[in-house]
């Protein structure tokens, strides 16, 4: 519970307002006022070193031009007393970091960093502070960020106008993906007069319409102290943090009395239908691709009962496939998914609750909207079991519990929790503490009426409601590209030679500003002589239990119980293996044994916060040909439900239904439609496994498994599996398999709070005393070295493009220089190149050992040929360019950094158990370690020259119809085949 602490000590400028400590996370959270300008601290003490800071502006942009997305990259290009072109970008390779990065939200934009290292974390609030504070925001950098024209042809004032622009490449690539479309445009018709209404990160239509005025105005306005909220978490003192936060900013400015508000939506009287295109530029039919998805508006996210009662709604329409809503979702014939929308989302000022399907037709638009209103009738006229309330109730607790980090920082989720509370100027505090609100629900569903009522009242009874129905357009995509064509033209027709020689300087301005070496000692850094010299070992116990190994772990992991059983890949035909991502997939979200797939979705909510089986795959340390692969089931829970766990586990590996041929056929539509809408968000890690494809046999298995193929692969089969003979088929080929895989030699893992370990395993070992244990081999691979290249098309109005080389694996003495030299290129020639000067909104390098690999790369790109070419003259310049010991101590932090970064507690113990099992210990690790702190310049130049020959290179492309039209012959001068999916 919460429980109130005496004020702790501010720093002399700010004012302490409350303290409160919230022991279901261990911690203290503390809430300041600045005394002149009225800024808001809120500081989360804890004994955690791994600090984390967090500046938030209330932004809340009255157009799509992108000002406040723009506003964000533009703002880190330089400031008063950091005067250099690229200081975001420069520090990230001067800084240990365990986390850099910026967010443009609907309604707010942040600045969030975090570090172990003090020294850094004093170096980086420096830096983030006076770019928030105090940015230059220079023209030049505004044009690279947001947008400009330039002449198709640098210098030729007769050739073709063109938009170039970070932020306007990024939104491209961004809004070719359908269900960011879908809720870009559920949103600007679900909130008409507010700030929602429009597309904070911009509309590639409108971005060029944002003056560099406007966004002058837009700062002024809304990066100032008054409407800042600061958040930091970890064990610097609050009051430390205040001192630099005055001295370094707050003491130059006053207060605002204005406030920067969005206002709540004026309600609708009646239901609102829509129906709007996307654009469709998939090669084949536009059949069954249509989207029809309702949205609702509900009630404040500030409002904690609020929160809690749509929380409560949604989780018991659709936490899982049991869920009513959910159920008659995933079942119905009316479409072959539910939408990737459905859900609460509680990020905006006001709750919205979507829910939908894909892959329909127009005509069904009543029938969906019927079926789902159907079943939230029969919600209100019959209401729920109260099992399953307790169960939603369940999953409530858990997560409120779980010590998170494995992504971003423990702390940062917290901070990003309690944002939305602060930014509408409400209390975050009880947000941040489930528990008292828990008992409170706990009590009410007691009533059977009260589910029914928020059925009625939020939903039934609400007629802010939208139903948007999005239609495939194949010509829309053309249509829109010859809008953006007509307006260049036009604005050419409109120039006189002034104009055009004014186009053309800013270019050359913009191309010297680029090339232009600033000084990098105006900027804080740490040094090698900063890095630890070497990482805590964690501990742990090994045991048997009758037949079963067990490897115990004692961790902070506040109340829960993480359970694994692990086994080695058996030898397996290629015809398993291909059906492995499937097999993992639907395990857990099939029957078990006398129950079927809804039963056991209940159980699996009222007993575990999740279970998923999954494959783990890498290279042998000293051979890529020889490949490494684990199965792992895998859970967490309450300690007190670790007997239930336990049991789910062992039920969920033995007594798997494959007789449901229907779920079956079910989840397979659903995985489809994951995975292709997995490729505008993932198009460079998709290039890569193309490109890398040939290098080892791992390599092309995941390619085939997780990569391009595998998406065609899926395609084809869920397109067979209409045919009854073939999806029986299928069902039995996936029995056998885990049947075959069952058999396998299994070991344990639990992860849980010092002094339980050793009962829960004796626990769990009597309940998984029957798994058998017959199988030793392990999977084979044959041998594969071969060069690739492909070019995929895909639903993308932008391109991601990879080149990869064979290397060597981590055993090797030169894989360390390897891993430096990627960051060394990212460093010193790929940002500039690929992002800075060709528009893309992220490129780089990186080294995968585990499959012998150095891959380029980029990240929705305007370009194809340039950034290949670009690829290839980074290499130039590491044979022949003047290098730097300082370039190279920043790569070197580089990886540092990212091999020192902490996890959760539970997860750098899972994380510690699976690199054992792949001959990855501590001691190996840190020799690979201390061999990246040896690299030299020499290193990078020689492994570069032995190892990145371009004639060499596998390559692999990722486009759109468009721009596979416009490259087809440099790709195929290139040797590409086209693959379509």
């Amino acid at each position: 519970m919460n429980s109130p602490s005496s004020l702790p000590i501010a720093h002399d400028s700010f004012i302490a307002l409350r303290s409160e400590r919230i022991d279901a996370l261990n911690l203290r959270i503390e809430h300041y006022e600045h005394r002149d300008t009225g800024a808001i601290h809120y500081h989360m003490a804890t004994d955690n070193p791994e600090n984390v800071f967090l500046v938030a502006l209330r932004t809340v942009p009255q157009d799509s031009s992108g000002v406040a997305h723009i506003l964000e990259h533009t703002a880190l290009c330089g400031s008063e007393r950091y005067p250099v072109r690229d200081p975001f970008f420069m520090m990230l390779r001067r800084s240990l970091n365990t986390f850099m990065n910026a967010f443009t939200s609907s309604d707010w934009t942040a600045y969030p960093f975090a570090s172990q290292n003090r020294k850094d974390f004093r170096n980086l609030l420096d830096v983030y502070l006076d770019a928030v504070f105090f940015s230059k925001l220079d023209p030049l950098d505004f044009a690279q960020e947001g947008h400009r024209v330039e002449f198709a042809e640098p210098g030729n004032s007769e050739s073709e106008l063109v938009y170039k622009g970070v932020v306007f490449n990024e939104m491209k690539g961004a809004m070719s993906s359908v269900p960011s479309r879908l809720w870009q445009t559920l949103c600007h018709h679900l909130f008409p007069t507010t700030t929602y209404h429009y597309n904070s990160g911009g509309e590639p239509e409108n971005i060029p319409e944002l003056s560099y005025e406007q966004l002058q105005s837009f700062y002024k306005s809304h990066y100032h102290p008054s409407n800042a909220t600061f958040m930091t978490f970890g064990d610097i003192p609050a009051s430390e943090h205040q001192a630099v936060f005055h001295e370094q900013a707050l003491r130059h400015f006053s207060r605002l009395d204005e406030r920067v508000i969005v206002n709540p939506e004026q309600r609708f009287s009646k239901p609102l239908r829509v129906t709007e295109p996307y654009a469709f530029d998939e090669e084949g039919s536009s059949e069954r691709r249509t989207h029809i998805v309702m949205g609702w508006l509900l009630g404040e996210s500030t409002e904690l009962q609020d929160l809690l009662e749509a929380q409560l709604l949604s989780s018991v329409l659709m936490e899982n496939s049991a869920s009513p809503l959910q159920q008659a979702l995933e079942t119905t014939e009316l479409g072959t998914a539910p939408s990737p929308l459905c859900g609460l989302e509680d990020s905006l000022r006001e709750l919205v609750f979507c829910c939908g399907i894909e892959g329909s037709e127009a005509t069904n638009e009543k029938a969906v909207e019927d079926l789902i209103l159907g079943v939230i009738e029969r919600i209100a006229a019959e209401g729920v079991p109260l099992e399953q309330l307790e169960a939603v109730l369940h999953q409530l607790e858990l997560h409120q519990r779980e010590v998170s980090g494995d992504g971003m920082p423990f702390g940062l989720n917290l901070i990003l929790q309690a944002l939305g509370p602060a930014t509408h100027y409400a209390d975050p505090i009880p947000s941040m503490d489930l528990d008292p609100v828990i008992v409170r629900l706990r009590e009410q569903i007691q009533d059977p009426d009260y589910i029914r009522g928020l059925a009625r009242k939020l939903l039934l009874e609400n007629p802010h409601r939208i139903t948007l129905v999005m239609t495939p357009d194949s010509q829309l995509s053309e249509q829109k590209l010859e809008e953006e064509r007509q307006r260049l033209s036009a604005m050419k027709a409109g120039m006189d030679d002034t104009a055009k020689k004014a186009v053309v300087a800013q270019a050359e301005a913009l191309l010297k500003r680029q090339a232009q070496e600033d000084d990098p000692e105006i900027l804080p850094k740490v040094t090698l002589s900063d890095v630890p010299a070497s990482l805590p070992k964690l501990s742990y116990k090994e045991t048997r239990l009758g037949d079963l190994p067990f490897t115990l772990y004692e961790r902070g992991t506040n109340g829960l119980v993480y359970q694994q059983l692990s086994c080695s890949l058996p030898p397996l035909d290629a015809g398993e293996l291909s059906l492995l991502p499937h097999l993992t997939g639907m395990t857990a979200e099939l029957g078990l044994g006398k129950d079927n797939y809804l039963d056991t979705q209940h159980r699996q909510s009222s007993s575990v916060g999740s279970i998923s089986l999954f494959t783990s795959m890498r290279g042998s340390i000293d051979d890529e040909q020889v490949a490494q692969a684990s199965l792992v089931l895998s859970s967490k829970a309450l300690a007190r439900k670790s007997a239930e766990q336990a049991q789910l586990m062992r039920d969920t590996l033995l007594d798997v239904r494959f007789d449901e041929l229907p779920r079956i056929r079910e989840l397979v539509a659903q995985q489809r439609a994951r995975r292709e809408q997995s490729i505008t968000g993932q198009g460079h890690s998709l290039a890569m496994l193309a490109a890398c494809a040939g290098m080892s046999p791992l390599a092309m298995l995941h390619h085939e498994l997780s990569g391009m193929q595998g998406i065609a692969n899926l395609r084809q089969l869920d397109d067979s599996l209409n045919e009854s003979a073939k999806l029986e088929m299928f069902a039995n080929q996936m029995q056998q398999l885990h049947t075959k895989l069952r058999e396998a030699n299994w070991e344990a893992l639990i992860v849980a709070e010092p002094g339980s370990t050793e009962n829960l395993a004796t626990e769990a070992a009597s309940i998984w005393q029957s798994l058998p244990r017959q199988s030793s081999e392990q999977l084979r691979l044959p041998m594969l070295r071969e060069s690739r290249r492909e070019c995929w098309v895909a639903n993308s109005q932008v391109s991601f493009c990879a080149k990869a080389y064979a290397t060597v694996p981590s055993g090797h003495a030169d894989a360390a220089a390897l891993t430096v030299l990627s960051g060394y290129l990212r460093n010193g020639f790929l940002h500039r190149a690929i992002r800075e000067q060709g528009g893309a909104y992220g490129g780089g390098a990186s080294h995968d050992a585990s499959i012998a690999a150095f891959r380029f790369y980029s990240y929705r790109d305007p370009r194809i040929e340039g950034t290949l070419n670009d690829f290839d003259a980074s290499i130039e310049w590491m044979a022949k360019g003047d290098h730097s010991a300082a370039g190279l101590e920043e790569a070197i932090l580089g990886v540092i950094s990212s091999i020192d970064k902490p996890g959760s507690p539970a997860g750098e113990a899972k994380q510690d158990f699976h690199n054992r099992r792949f001959g990855r210990n501590h001691e190996q690790r840190m020799a690979f370690r201390q061999r990246i702190l040896e690299v030299s310049l020499e290193d990078l130049q020689r492994v570069a020259a032995e190892y990145l020959v371009p004639e060499k290179a596998s390559i692999a492309v990722v486009t759109g119809n468009t721009a596979r039209k416009d490259s087809t012959a440099f790709l195929e001068s290139q040797g590409l085949t086209f693959k379509e999916l």
